[in-house]
């Protein structure tokens, strides 16, 4: 069975099933729903909790043998499955068949992966788990979902807005749904429950000290090298996670290699934009960053990510900050960097 996420919440209120997948690349919305599935199985008294995090030479048999163990302290189990390359290879592809071909009794298995790909969608073992159990797969929101979300996340808090203020709200966001969850919690803890109005998010935005990532992103693609590095380690001395200042370079840089492309295809540049999501004073910014990068630039910044983001996992050495202010370089100031127009 295949459901959208906000279908999930509706079907965890009638039953569960033996097993939930639950993918894709928008990381909150993937957080949240796992969360929906354990706390409704807790509810039901699976309390015992077993976490396997999918990485080289895994052991695909500890999972079965898992599964097939009983707890001193409760006979439901939750065995919480983290795949976050959506590719469970050979062996994986056979254990997880094995597994939702006969489920255990009192356990239910929570699968969270990274996106699938559609041709991923025809093998067998996300065929059985689909016919054995409940996919889910998120995307990222934008356009009228994004609008539609931020109003139900903004209503949960006993706040009220009109479509001016959520377009205001949604324009500072940029997509970012963890970025837009932070926004609504200081709203209400600086305001309470009431109608918002344009003022007092504008007033929430300049009464707020911090530096946030979009700003990195802007002062960036300003070519605005030394206060982009100031924002940057502003961020980590506030302890904002690696992880968001990767996804927000990441993001940029492909947004950028999209448009470009386009462009080179001769799509209409209004039509690019819009596609892209690229609105009123951003353009400027995305038109002055796009005639000094190249693809090749672009491809390095992505190169440098993929270094910052083993350095985070503890598979490479070296300080991901430093990958960082790298990333700032090249981004600002390619030919300085040695990286040559194509």
């Amino acid at each position: 069975m295949r459901l959208k996420v906000n279908q999930l919440q509706a079907h965890l209120e009638k039953k569960l099933v033996p097993v939930y997948l639950i993918s894709g690349d928008e990381p909150l919305q993937l957080q949240e729903a796992a969360d929906s599935v354990r706390l409704a199985a807790r509810k039901l008294g699976y309390e015992n909790r077993e976490v396997f995090s999918v990485e080289a030479k895994f052991n695909w048999v500890g999972l079965l043998e898992s599964a097939g163990s009983l707890s001193i302290f409760s006979d439901r189990k939750i065995i919480d499955l983290r795949m976050p390359s959506a590719k469970p290879g050979i062996e994986g592809a056979k254990v997880l068949i094995k597994y939702c071909e006969s489920p255990p009794p009192d356990t239910i298995l929570i699968i969270t992966a990274g996106k699938i790909a559609k041709a991923s969608e025809k093998a067998r073992w996300f065929q059985v788990v689909e016919s054995s159990g409940v996919v889910v797969q998120v995307w990222p929101l934008d356009g009228r979902d994004l609008l539609q979300w931020l109003q139900q996340r903004i209503q949960t808090k006993g706040l009220h807005a009109d479509l001016v203020v959520l377009k205001l709200l949604m324009s500072r966001v940029e997509g970012n749904l963890l970025a837009a969850a932070q926004e609504v919690e200081k709203l209400y803890v600086l305001y309470g429950a009431k109608r918002l109005t344009e003022q007092d998010v504008l007033d929430a935005v300049v009464d707020s000290s911090r530096y946030d990532v979009f700003k990195l992103i802007d002062s960036l693609l300003a070519a605005q090298t030394q206060r982009a590095i100031r924002i940057l380690y502003g961020l980590k001395a506030e302890g904002v996670p690696e992880s968001i200042v990767l996804w927000v370079y990441t993001r940029e840089a492909r947004t950028l290699i999209n448009i470009k492309t386009a462009l080179s295809q001769g799509e209409r540049r209004d039509a690019v934009f819009r596609k892209n999501q690229v609105w009123g004073n951003r353009q400027k910014l995305v038109n002055d960053a796009m005639q000094r990068l190249s693809l090749r630039d672009l491809e390095q910044v992505l190169l440098l990510a993929a270094k910052a983001d083993r350095q985070i996992k503890g598979e490479q050495v070296g300080d991901v900050w430093m990958s960082f202010e790298e990333v700032c370089l090249v981004f600002s100031m390619p030919q300085a960097c040695g990286v040559t127009e194509q």
